[in-house]
This record gives structure tokens, sequence and C-alpha cells, in this order.
């Protein structure tokens, strides 16, 4: 058996999975736009000062997206109260 093999003929999302997805989506994107800033970096001979600020707004985005994903997470079901921190 491959080792991918999900042992379901339908692998598609249901929509919890899509749910989760969308709930997931700015951390996701944040990191992508992370791994792009990263990547200019690493392919700069010498990066600029526009290099390194948007490779600290990437990071900074990041973090923010992980602490918002948190703190929803951390909500109990149906509130739509943020928790203090």
């Amino acid at each position: 058996m491959d080792r991918f093999d999900v042992g379901c003929v339908d692998a598609e999302p249901t929509g919890d999975d899509l749910a989760a997805i969308e709930a997931e989506w700015p951390l996701i994107e944040a990191g992508i736009d992370l791994v792009d800033a990263e990547a200019r970096m690493a392919a700069a001979d010498h990066p600029s000062e526009l290099d390194w600020r948007a490779l600290r707004r990437a990071q900074a985005r990041v973090l923010r997206a992980a602490t918002e994903s948190y703190a929803r997470s951390a909500r109990p079901a149906g509130s739509t109260v943020a928790r203090a921190a």
C-alpha cells in the first residue's frame, strides 16, 4: 500500500475540513508571505533596507495571525467575545 493512500476512494474534503482550512487561512497566507520574504533575502547579494523591512513585516504578520488563531481556538464554542489576554 502506498504511504499516501488514505484508504478511501472518496478523498474530497468535508465541510468541516473546508471550514478548518478557511479558519487557518490567514496564518497559512502569512506563512507563505514569510517564506517569500526569506527567499528574496536569500537570493539578494546585498539585501536592501526594503528587503529587511519586508522580512520584519512578514514575521510580524505571522505572529499576529498565530496569536489571532490561538485566541479564536481558545474561545468557548459560540462565543463572539474575545478573551482578555
